[in-house]
């Protein structure tokens, strides 16, 4: 399989799908750049070697082809700055003769945007021909998009099949990849998982997952509620899915058989309503009064909690323990990233992932101080599933 460190750009056009769906304010500024600057080495990399670069992305979700504020022109100017001031040529859309010509006419060293390619339904409909166009713009392609790797896109997919010899991963993907590997087929031990957020539906293909990989399993957030109440408990009015009771006692059972050790929390931060202002109390997680909610781990919990962080090797990180958005209810959330943290700097290996996640650790300030961050959403959590990823497969085969 080619590599970026391996393949010779000299004098190529490189194809690159980045993953530059980044958010826009009512004046077409983007508000959090992450996924354009992650995208800076693969970029750099390939003009250093002697390549020229042609980038593609989708942008939003326009719904009947092209929409002004989902166009990729938005995004050229902040690009040029994140790269030095650098010229970016853009092109009126991904395929068609004016962008082909566009294409034909870059030089080595030269950038080249193309619209977005959801402003064409193939695009998701993961069309061969689409694809086909697309590829006739570009020597080789590079896949450095791993938060649409998930999807069997045109571009994300299907479009290897043009490059039998000339594919390979960005950079950035390949640290994803690499990270997810060194957490789920090799960690070091003891390995915790810390599984927060409100719904077990959304993570019960994930935690199944896990239970064959790790040794201790934090479970945290709402889902906290769904689990304490299969086992008996009184929480109030705190968030429970009861059609996932049965399911969670049989993760009771499934890990005590794979000798998994599960940590719920031992009490909680109840309050009377779902607001700052809110009375609160510390109770039994499984004692919970009438009309009340628990919106945070107590302090028993925490230092449960973080020991269990702290004796790891391997940590892996997906979703707040609490209402962390509201500072009354942060605490615990804050504690975990304190404790993963601490770890990492004794030399445990931690991931960070999902959106909850990340946005609680740059909340805290702490996200410089974990082994790695995954921005990739869905196709992170598809990937911790255990499923293939067509963006991936594509590569590989």
């Amino acid at each position: 399989m080619q590599t970026i460190e391996t393949y010779n750009f000299s004098g190529k056009k490189a194809l690159i799908r980045v993953d530059f769906n980044v958010p826009l304010n009512e004046q077409f500024e983007i508000t959090d750049d992450t996924r354009m600057t992650a995208a800076l080495p693969t970029i750099k990399t390939i003009l250093e070697k002697g390549g020229a670069v042609i980038l593609m992305s989708h942008l939003g979700r326009p719904k009947k082809g092209p929409e002004d504020k989902f166009s990729m022109r938005h995004l050229v100017p902040h690009l040029s700055k994140i790269l030095g001031g650098k010229a970016i040529k853009m092109a009126p859309d991904c395929i068609g003769e004016a962008t082909k010509a566009m294409a034909s006419a870059l030089k080595t060293g030269e950038i080249l945007v193309l619209e977005n390619l959801r402003f064409h339904p193939e695009e998701e409909g993961g069309d061969e021909a689409f694809a086909g166009q697309l590829a006739e713009l570009g020597d080789c392609w590079v896949n450095d998009a791993f938060g649409t790797a998930h999807r069997a896109h045109a571009s994300t997919a299907v479009i290897a099949k043009f490059f039998p010899n000339d594919k390979m991963f960005g950079l950035l993907v390949a640290s994803e990849i690499a990270s997810l590997d060194k957490v789920l087929k090799a960690p070091q031990r003891p390995f915790t998982a810390i599984m927060g957020g409100s719904k077990v539906s959304s993570k019960i293909t994930i935690i199944e997952n896990l239970l064959n990989s790790v040794d201790h399993l934090i479970i945290g957030g709402g889902m906290t509620y769904t689990f304490v109440k299969a086992q008996g408990g009184k929480i109030g009015s705190s968030i429970c899915e009861d059609d996932y009771l049965e399911l969670a006692k049989n993760i009771l059972v499934k890990a005590k058989e794979k000798g998994v050790q599960l940590h719920f929390a031992v009490d909680v931060v109840e309050a009377d309503a779902f607001a700052e202002t809110a009375n609160t109390k510390v109770v039994s997680s499984f004692a919970i009064d009438d009309n009340w909610s628990g919106l945070d781990v107590g302090p028993e919990t925490i230092k449960i909690f973080s020991k269990v962080i702290g004796d790891s090797k391997t940590i892996l990180w997906n979703g707040p323990v609490g209402v962390f958005e509201m500072e009354k209810f942060a605490v615990g959330t804050r504690a975990i990233g304190d404790a993963i943290v601490k770890a990492t700097a004794n030399g445990a290996f931690s991931l960070v992932g999902g959106g909850d996640s990340v946005a609680a650790v740059n909340q805290f300030g702490i996200a410089d101080k974990v082994s790695y961050i995954s921005t990739a959403g869905g196709a992170m959590l598809e990937y911790l599933e255990g499923r293939v990823l067509p963006g991936i497969a594509a590569v590989q085969e």
